[in-house]
């Protein structure tokens, strides 16, 4: 859509039809990647609630788990961290055919190990010098690398703060690290502003994407997302079932097996 095309009004119904149409779009592109032996990383980023897990969650959702996967990585371990800092994100790139989706990345160094003092300066200015000839060596290697920084409000990730607070269910979102990031919200925007200044670079650029409302967010991020990666439909192939086996067989005693109680019927 060019800058001065009026974006699309939705309501819930459309929302869920068009969003239906692009996870459609992204099982083609599924077939595509495979089909071509592509290679695609795609990075997550952005504020605590932003909503990386919720667009996330919408791309996999009909996809295949062997082709596009998730990589979300804990605290690095002791070992971890006396190797090459970049070293833990490599062991999950994308082998040809393959699609895998950061939520969160090697840009943790420069958002909250920065802001939380996890590393030193001259860890943190190494990796600033080092992140943009790192990423040209990604894509020189034939891996189509695309970033995305969700963009949330301070006003709207207070309000998603307190429902997380709130909902027993989602409470376990929230953590101590979360809390503490969120007194510190100018510190992170700093970080933010810098890490762009230095990664935001013409053969790899941040593409930013309004997050407030996060169904629109999840739309114009597939949409776009779709738009990166040039793909064509991939002829599906006919299926015949083969006939099952002909042949006597005696089904053991349900008495010998342990079955889970109904304790549910849906009509």
């Amino acid at each position: 859509m060019g800058k001065s095309e009026k974006p699309k009004k939705l309501d819930k119904k459309g929302y869920d039809e068009e969003l239906l149409r692009l996870q459609g779009e992204l099982v083609q592109l599924q077939e595509w990647i495979v089909k071509q032996g592509l290679k695609v990383i795609v990075v997550f980023e952005g504020r605590d609630t932003a909503g990386k897990g919720g667009v996330i969650k919408r791309i996999t959702e009909r996809t295949s788990p062997r082709t596009i996967r998730t990589v979300a990585l804990g605290t690095p371990s002791d070992k971890e961290k006396t190797q090459w800092y970049f070293q833990r994100y490599v062991a999950h790139f994308p082998a040809g055919g393959e699609m895998v989706l950061f939520d969160r990345s090697w840009y943790n160094r420069a958002g909250v190990e920065r802001v939380m003092g996890f590393c030193t300066d001259e860890e943190y200015q190494e990796f600033m010098r080092s992140t943009p000839r790192f990423e040209r060596i990604i894509q020189r290697s034939g891996i189509i690398l695309i970033k995305y920084w969700l963009s949330i409000s301070d006003e709207e990730q207070e309000r998603r703060f307190k429902k997380r607070i709130k909902d027993p269910k989602k409470r376990w979102k929230l953590s101590p690290m979360d809390i503490e990031a969120r007194s510190r919200w100018v510190d992170y925007a700093e970080a933010k502003d810098e890490m762009f200044a230095y990664t935001d670079t013409k053969d790899s650029p941040w593409w930013v994407v309004e997050a407030d409302d996060k169904r629109t967010a999840r739309l114009n991020l597939i949409s776009h997302l779709l738009g990166m990666i040039p793909y064509e439909h991939v002829p599906v192939e006919a299926i015949e079932l083969p006939p099952r086996q002909d042949r006597a067989y005696v089904r053991p005693p349900m008495d010998t097996q342990n079955f889970v109680p109904t304790r549910y019927e849906v009509e």
